[in-house]
């Protein structure tokens, strides 16, 4: 019962709709879609990650900060990951510096970070940029903010346009995108929703 009532209440926090493979234009079939296992990001060593590796298993992606209110959240997001079958479910950490620069250092400083104060076990990528703006305030205001390029990896999870599903802002450090084991995106979950997913590794795993 406990499990059930978790998956209802993510479920009223996913933000879900199903991806068509193609739409019609003029009588011709537009190219599918790209899916998550389509690109190559790096790891937070600086080698090529090919995010095909992961077909057949669901993922969850996560933009993470080492000095932000939520950095927390690393230890529950470490716990969920002992507690599931690493042949069927992967997270994924893209440290980020978007909001209130609150990821800084370097790949090696990020590392030691989440290796020593959180047994961080799960794979971490290179700081990307998650979005169009580095905010310096909070609510992030566009007005307050420094213009940047978002890296292609949260291109593709943010716009609708490029996976077929959903437009989404990243609002904050810690927001999570859940991939299916085809690479399609399935939804997001808002950066405080963190404690819910911990009672879903049934789901997960199925």
């Amino acid at each position: 019962m406990k499990q059930l009532l978790a998956f209802f209440t993510i479920a009223t926090l996913l933000v879900f709709q199903a991806a068509p493979s193609f739409s019609a234009e003029k009588g011709e079939d537009k190219p599918a879609l790209k899916t998550f296992h389509d690109f190559v990001v790096k790891d937070i060593n600086g080698n090529d990650f090919d995010l095909a590796q992961l077909k057949g298993k669901k993922v969850l992606v996560v933009n993470t900060a080492s000095k932000c209110g939520l950095t927390p959240q690393f230890e529950l997001l470490q716990k969920l990951y002992e507690s599931l079958d690493k042949e069927k479910f992967e997270i994924i950490g893209f440290p980020a510096n978007n909001f209130l620069k609150q990821d800084p250092g370097s790949s090696e400083e990020i590392l030691e970070f989440c290796t020593s104060n959180y047994g961080i076990t799960f794979p971490m990528m290179d700081k990307v940029s998650v979005c169009d703006y580095i905010y310096t305030a909070y609510p992030p205001d566009e007005n307050k903010a420094e213009k940047v390029s978002t890296d292609p990896i949260y291109e593709w999870l943010t716009k609708k346009e490029l996976n077929g599903v959903a437009d989404t802002k990243i609002e904050w450090n810690f927001q999570k995108f859940l991939i299916d084991e085809d690479g399609k995106l399935i939804g997001s979950l808002a950066p405080n929703v963190i404690s819910e997913i911990l009672m879903l590794d049934e789901w997960f795993e199925n």
